[in-house]
């Protein structure tokens, strides 16, 4: 779970939706699906917008995991209680720039390739942040396995190959407006 927005508001979801999944697991003896804990999570933030004396949560939650059956999926909650099943989204500062980034890249080409869905994501960043490793942390969900924080060498790599590939880019379109102009 990761969230655009206020902290404090962020603890409390998180506190309640892992004492949810630990409820669920005890009572009905299977892990929670993600659906299900992103339709908790929402109706947590949902309420809080009908209640009098209390404000409304200020942040945006990202939801993905696997479900017990090994399918991968991603959920965005906003401040109103509702929540959407994504393939690929973003939340936060400068989010409508990269969701339209992945728009116009994300195929279910890249989505087969651990290595390709990695550098779409980081060079979706890219696009709002500073050209640099520095700023950019991905985390990398795989079925079955922990979680894993990429390394700082790793992209800085990365980062490097999309830099190469933007200026190839760039000197490949100058090229083909000069023999237009020409």
């Amino acid at each position: 779970m990761c969230f655009a927005g206020l902290t404090a508001d962020a603890r409390i979801l998180i506190d309640r939706a892992r004492v949810e999944c630990q409820s669920h697991k005890l009572t009905v003896e299977d892990p929670v699906t993600m659906e299900y804990i992103a339709r908790f999570v929402a109706g947590i933030m949902q309420k809080y917008t009908q209640s009098l004396g209390r404000r409304p949560f200020g942040l945006s939650v990202l939801m993905a995991g696997f479900d017990y059956d090994g399918s991968p999926h991603l959920y965005l909650s906003d401040p109103s209680g509702s929540y959407y099943e994504w393939k690929a989204t973003a939340i936060g500062r400068n989010s409508k720039t990269v969701e339209e980034f992945l728009e116009k890249r994300y195929t279910d080409t890249v989505a087969a390739s651990d290595e390709e869905v990695v550098r779409l994501a980081i060079r979706g960043l890219m696009e709002v942040v500073q050209s640099s490793a520095k700023n950019i942390e991905i985390a990398v969900l795989k079925k079955g396995k922990a979680m894993e924080m990429l390394d700082h060498e790793t992209l800085e790599k990365i980062v490097g190959e999309i830099e190469k590939e933007k200026e190839e880019e760039a000197a490949k379109k100058k090229a083909e407006q000069e023999k237009l102009n020409k």
